[in-house]
């Protein structure tokens, strides 16, 4: 007796879920056991916008295991030139001297005409890219504001499984949603340059509010006093914020990414945040709030991922948007006009 279609669709749909099981299971195995491949993979799951690719992933991150140690999650900022990724190369060496594993998520900078990016973070930071117990994942930012590329937070989680003890996120530069990271990370670290007069009148008072630690980069050679002198101007600032909730005082330190120069003290500054944010309960406290966070931004995706999935809807989306653009209607009518449609 030959099958009908339906019998067919049944069977292909059964063997497209048990080949998704079984890869899904196959990942989770491979990054449980620190597979750097499997992590990469992972990640690219994640950040596919390939349905069959997105269920997998999904299944993976809620099959992921509770990490056997919290991870400390570095968010690192700065205006462009600063450093970032000599910085951080030699940040990293460091600590995988230490004994650390680190995974270093680095966010690219996309074409707003094309979308694409150069993802060189790689080449940029080739002796730590070397180093076995090192992870460096480039991103492109996309469309997504902040700094951080549209699936960050996967990424964390991901790495955290994989067991790496200290998770760096470089972000795109300071701009004005650059403060978006703040919201991913435990600790914040802002990257300036000498100069401190004109940068102060260029950046937003509201990164340095957020930030853990300020540092001056490129403190070497001829620009030593330089930097010193803009630590001085940055400190002075600081002092004028208001208390912080979690009475951490934020300091500012001179670096090099070049020589190494204050990355030690730098290191000790981010091991006394976690002591003194553990001790009080803040590191807990701000950890559940992420985690309320990401519930709204991923129940917004997931709406307006089965709004646009329904093609008359779309269609609907399409028209009010034409009619904006001729003038007939304004933004807010058109919102009121869908809702009262769906």
């Amino acid at each position: 007796m030959k099958p009908d279609q339906e019998h067919i669709d049944r069977w292909l749909e059964a063997r497209k879920n048990q080949r998704a099981q079984r890869n899904e299971s196959n990942l989770l195995s491979g990054l449980v056991s620190g597979s750097r491949a499997a992590l990469g993979q992972a990640i690219t799951l994640i950040e596919s916008s390939n349905p069959a690719d997105q269920e997998i992933a999904q299944q993976l991150l809620r099959n992921l295991p509770a990490p056997t140690q919290v991870a400390k999650r570095i968010g690192i900022t700065g205006v462009p030139g600063v450093g970032k990724s000599t910085f951080i190369e030699n940040f990293g060496l460091q600590l995988v001297e230490k004994g650390y594993k680190v995974a270093v998520l680095a966010i690219d900078p996309s074409s707003s005409r094309t979308g694409g990016s150069i993802l060189g973070d790689k080449t940029r930071m080739e002796r730590l890219s070397q180093e076995l117990n090192v992870f460096i994942r480039p991103s492109a930012a996309g469309r997504t504001l902040g700094g951080v590329a549209k699936h960050t937070r996967e990424a964390i989680a991901l790495c955290e499984a994989a067991g790496y003890d200290i998770i760096l996120v470089e972000t795109v530069g300071v701009g004005q949603s650059e403060t978006l990271v703040y919201g991913m990370v435990d600790f914040f670290l802002l990257l300036m340059l000498t100069g401190a007069g004109d940068e102060l009148q260029g950046i937003k008072r509201g990164i340095m509010e957020l930030a853990d630690t300020i540092i001056i980069n490129k403190a070497d050679g001829p620009n030593e006093a330089a930097a010193k002198a803009a630590r001085s101007e940055y400190a002075g600032a600081l002092h004028v914020f208001s208390q912080r909730p979690d009475q951490w005082q934020p300091r500012v330190l001179c670096t090099s990414g070049l020589t190494g120069l204050g990355l030690t003290e730098l290191w000790s500054q981010i091991e006394a945040f976690f002591v003194h944010m553990q001790f009080n309960g803040a590191l807990q406290q701000k950890r559940k709030e992420q985690e309320l966070h990401l519930f709204e931004q991923l129940l917004s995706d997931v709406l307006q991922q089965q709004f646009f999935a329904d093609s008359n809807k779309k269609s609907a989306f399409i028209q009010l948007k034409e009619a904006i653009a001729r003038g007939e209607l304004l933004a807010y009518e058109a919102i009121s006009a869908i809702l009262q449609k769906y």
